[in-house]
């Protein structure tokens, strides 16, 4: 008897290879899956993309301005008569790519100030504190525009000005969830027995504020992607013949009035990748749980 119990009790320990994907496998749903693809596509379209397109879209025949969609062009000619299509997929690699590096760039410093300030002293806590509340007081679009008017528009300005307007917020949300944290009994156990500060930064307070973290980093993202465009918009993002989205939406404004998708495609692009990145947010785990009330 207790044989067969003993072996039942191993089979029932057997995880099935379908059971592992699930557990390993997010449970996005179908809204989040729906944006995990689109993300994945326009990632890849700017890694990828680039490589594979040998022309920036200027036609070799009859120039046609603002042509509609077409077999030859999908998403119509730009006010050159560019190929529409192709200017999208090289201009993912400046949005995504750069709005990406930004963000990790601000959320990893914010994160590892909101750390560092909650495990040290008062001072530093403050100081670090009221010193990134001075960039907070700073309207955002202000800041950009003085780092580019100081500095210029290089591609590398872009990306650091951009995390530098995003780490305040990313060190007041670290450094809230962190200061809850330091107060468990675990972390106080773990100075006790007389860990490092780094030790406890790093394996009894940042595994514990990553979910969250995770869930701002994709709305910082938002963010970026939004101040890049607008910058583009207004002729201060990136510089010509390179173009972003909003770079894209600019130069093609002219067509608005007849809605060609020289101007519309772009727009697109923005709107798909915000939607995207939200559907992901809104979807991870963690947050459906707090929102069904589990």
């Amino acid at each position: 008897m207790t044989t067969t119990t003993n072996t039942h009790t191993r089979h029932s320990s057997v995880t099935p290879p379908e059971s592992r994907f699930r557990l390993r496998c997010p449970r996005l749903g179908p809204a989040g899956w729906l944006g995990a693809l689109v993300l994945l596509a326009w990632l890849v379209a700017a890694i990828i993309g680039p490589m594979l397109i040998t022309t920036d879209g200027t036609p070799s025949g009859d120039v046609q301005v603002f042509a509609p969609m077409s077999v030859q062009h999908w998403l119509g000619t730009d006010y050159l008569g560019r190929d529409m299509l192709v200017r999208v997929i090289l201009g993912a690699r400046y949005t995504v790519c750069v709005a990406l590096v930004s963000t990790l760039c601000a959320s990893g410093i914010g994160i590892s100030l909101a750390l560092l300030a909650t495990v040290s002293g008062r001072w530093i806590d403050v100081a670090l504190s009221r010193g990134l509340d001075t960039l907070t007081a700073i309207p955002s679009k202000m800041f950009a525009l003085i780092m580019v008017a100081a500095f210029g528009s290089s591609v590398w300005m872009l990306a650091v000005t951009a995390a530098i307007i995003y780490v305040p917020g990313a060190f007041r949300i670290a450094r809230s969830l962190a200061v809850n944290i330091n107060a468990m009994d675990y972390v106080t156990v773990a100075r006790t027995r007389g860990e490092s500060t780094a030790y406890i930064m790093r394996k009894e307070i940042l595994p514990n504020i990553l979910g969250p973290m995770l869930a701002d980093l994709g709305l910082r993202f938002v963010y970026v992607v939004l101040l890049l465009a607008s910058l583009s918009f207004l002729g201060l993002g990136i510089q010509p013949p390179d173009a972003d989205w909003g770079s894209l939406v600019r130069e093609n404004i002219g067509a608005l009035a007849d809605g060609s998708m020289a101007v519309i495609a772009p727009a697109l692009a923005i709107a798909s990748l915000t939607i995207a990145v939200n559907l992901v947010i809104d979807n991870l785990p963690g947050r459906s749980a707090r929102a069904g009330g589990k």
